[in-house]
């Protein structure tokens, strides 16, 4: 059975602990009686509650101490609420620490705008040497959370809820700058997708339209996504970036500044606010965040942007 990003991320975890024991899972309130980490390593699990800020904070201190936190909350929660103390602790003190984000986007769908995450890859990118990832499917995730565990560099991971999806192959142990599920003609418009939705929706894009080229990409911090666009640039010249974020700040935005006499169009979560309930797709769609507005984006990147 293939498992849901966040269930893919505590699997990882949790075997990766059993070979090294600086590894230690942090949890604000969401893990549950039967988190898969707590079972097989009571020692080096620590749930503090709704007290995200001081999570990260205490992260750091652990990572001084020559641990190796990953910690876990709402992506909202995460990326806004402590918003100050990952730019202290990822940013300013580089901390070998990993936060998994999951309920990114509108995935939380029924809780609410105050559930929803659609401002957290513009405020992680700002932080200087933040290694930002959006895995799509297990395979991905579990290769994130490996590079993670090994590098000792600062991590942010974004995922949804319980969306579970199969990755697209690649070649190597680690995700590639860019991952060329289907190439195309130079001329061809190439679907760049972000994350789990956006990826879902550029594959089904390209299935109704086999002659569109598609990259996707796993890592979106300044550095992968720069060394992205020198490779994307090479193969072709106009995009449509699917991503389930805002418009500013996204990934759509950054390859528009590394890609200059290109064109690039974006799908995103725009501007709008959703006010009615509904599940993932349809508060997505309430933003105009689905495969009808990647037609569209298709249609307006062929005619030149």
């Amino acid at each position: 059975m293939t498992l849901s990003g966040r269930d893919a991320y505590r699997d990882a975890l949790t075997r990766l602990a059993y070979d090294d024991e600086r590894i230690l899972c942090i949890e604000a309130d969401l893990g549950g009686k039967n988190h898969p980490f707590a079972l097989a390593h009571p020692s080096r699990f620590f749930n503090f509650g709704i007290a995200e800020a001081a999570m990260v904070d205490m992260a750091a201190g652990l990572a001084a101490g020559g641990y190796k936190p990953f910690l876990s909350t709402f992506a909202p929660f995460a990326a806004l609420r402590a918003a100050e103390s990952l730019k202290l602790t990822l940013g300013y003190l580089s901390a070998g620490v990993t936060v998994v984000a999951p309920y990114a986007g509108v995935s939380g769908a029924w809780f609410g705008t105050t559930h929803h995450c659609l401002e957290d890859l513009a405020v992680l990118r700002s932080i200087p040497g933040v290694v930002i990832a959006a895995p799509y499917g297990e395979a991905e995730m579990r290769a994130v959370v490996g590079a993670a565990a090994i590098s000792g560099r600062p991590h942010y991971i974004r995922t949804g809820r319980n969306a579970a999806y199969e990755s697209l192959p690649w070649e190597g142990e680690s995700p590639p700058a860019v991952n060329w599920e289907s190439t195309a003609d130079s001329g061809a418009v190439c679907l760049v997708s972000v994350g789990e939705e956006g990826t879902r929706m550029a594959l089904e894009a390209r299935l109704e339209r086999p002659g569109l080229g598609h990259a996707h990409l796993c890592y979106l911090d300044h550095a992968h996504l720069a060394a992205a666009a020198v490779e994307l640039a090479e193969r072709h010249s106009r995009f449509v970036v699917v991503e389930e974020h805002r418009a500013e700040g996204g990934v759509a935005e950054a390859l528009a500044l590394l890609l200059p006499g290109r064109i690039v169009v974006g799908v995103n979560a725009g501007h709008g606010w959703p006010v009615q309930g509904g599940d993932h797709n349809e508060v997505m769609a309430q933003l105009g965040l689905d495969l009808d507005a990647v037609r569209s984006a298709v249609d307006r990147a062929e005619l030149g942007g």
